[in-house]
């Protein structure tokens, strides 16, 4: 009896070898079906009850290539709100939808991947059309292609960081198609901009004495930086240690749960962002060193609101208040976010969004 036992030690070996491999050879199957599911399932946006409602991510032809927007919205009676992400680079389609709920029952609102950004990178973009210039006219003709959808007149137009670079820039050549700006972090002085933020971290890098972040800071020097993308980089490193970008969100974190998670964004698009990232900091950081709106644009054409974090030192509010001071509008507000740094539409969103809509019912009226 006990030799038979031995005997069929072996033949159970080999049964739960055998069982171990399928379970083995299954889930690797299921990891890598859900993996192909991740990277290529069709992005989408979930739907918004109501007959006369929207919510689509679309691609449109917009300065001779192909670029993806989301649109979202309860009534598209409403009129638009456009936003322009800022980066350039830091596209936001992929989790714009978390802070945006209360706009869409008042506005069809609009996230743009913009050229070479997110959704919209190409491998086929040319460096050369990467540029201030290109981007004022793709704003233009995207505006156009809304309007014409939606049959309205104007948008509202909302600029985050570089975004309102881009946005004062529409503004001042087509202020027709635009019934007011919001300002989000608001760039004033390119060089300017650069320096009181550089300062902001020495400052607080001696109050801590921390000498990795002031030997860091050191190397790369009082901007204007000699290497711009890899300078910069290290000044922002630094910068949002000390609280001068997020306070109360954390966008990369966002960015790649959302990668994954998130209807909008696939696998592959969350590669196209970094790819984009790359590629946009490549070909654009730097490019407005000779950019200071208080010379430039002292004027616009358009009611304009100013939401600026009161703890902002990537595009710091000292001249940011300046600017507000300086610039002569129809109608012009500055609007303290006390909680934010940089995001304060994202770190305090209820505020913007009756911020907003008051700026919608102002303007109806």
């Amino acid at each position: 009896m006990s030799s038979q036992r031995q005997g069929n030690r072996p033949l159970y070996k080999e049964i739960i070898y055998e069982k171990n491999k399928n379970f083995f050879n299954i889930t690797l199957v299921v990891l890598i079906m859900l993996l192909l599911l991740v990277l290529f399932i069709p992005s989408r946006t979930p739907q918004i009850e109501g007959n006369n409602s929207v919510a689509s991510i679309e691609k449109a032809e917009i300065g001779g290539i192909e670029q993806y927007i989301m649109i979202r919205g309860r009534d598209i009676s409403n009129p638009i709100l456009l936003f322009l992400h800022g980066g350039p680079g830091y596209a936001q389609i992929s989790y714009a939808r978390k802070y945006q709920e209360e706009l869409e029952d008042s506005f069809i609102v609009v996230n743009w991947d913009q050229r070479g950004a997110g959704m919209t990178f190409s491998f086929n973009i040319p460096k050369e059309t990467m540029n201030r210039e290109q981007f004022i006219e793709d704003g233009k003709e995207l505006i156009d292609y809304l309007c014409k959808k939606y049959n309205k007149e104007k948008v509202y137009l909302a600029g985050h960081s570089w975004g309102s670079e881009l946005g004062l820039y529409i503004v001042e050549r087509y202020p027709e198609k635009v019934a007011a700006f919001i300002s989000i972090g608001q760039v004033v002085n390119g060089i300017d901009n650069e320096v009181v933020s550089y300062d902001y971290v020495v400052e607080m890098a001696q109050k801590e004495n921390n000498k990795k972040a002031l030997k860091d800071l050191e190397k790369i020097g009082r901007p204007p930086y000699k290497n711009v993308v890899r300078d910069t980089v290290t000044q922002r490193k630094w910068l949002s240690k000390y609280g001068g970008v997020e306070r109360k969100v954390n966008t990369l974190k966002d960015i790649i749960l959302s990668s994954f998670f998130s209807p909008e964004y696939t696998g592959i698009d969350g590669i196209k962002f970094a790819l984009g990232s790359k590629f946009t900091a490549d070909t654009m950081w730097g490019h407005n060193n000779d950019l200071d709106f208080i010379r430039d644009l002292p004027e616009v054409k358009v009611p304009i609101y100013f939401c600026v974090g009161r703890y902002d030192y990537n595009t710091p509010s000292i001249l940011v208040e300046k600017y507000y001071n300086h610039i002569i509008a129809p109608k012009k507000e500055i609007i303290w976010f006390e909680e934010s740094a940089h995001f304060p539409h994202l770190e305090e969103p209820e505020k913007f969004a009756q911020l907003a809509i008051r700026i919608k019912e102002n303007n109806e009226e």
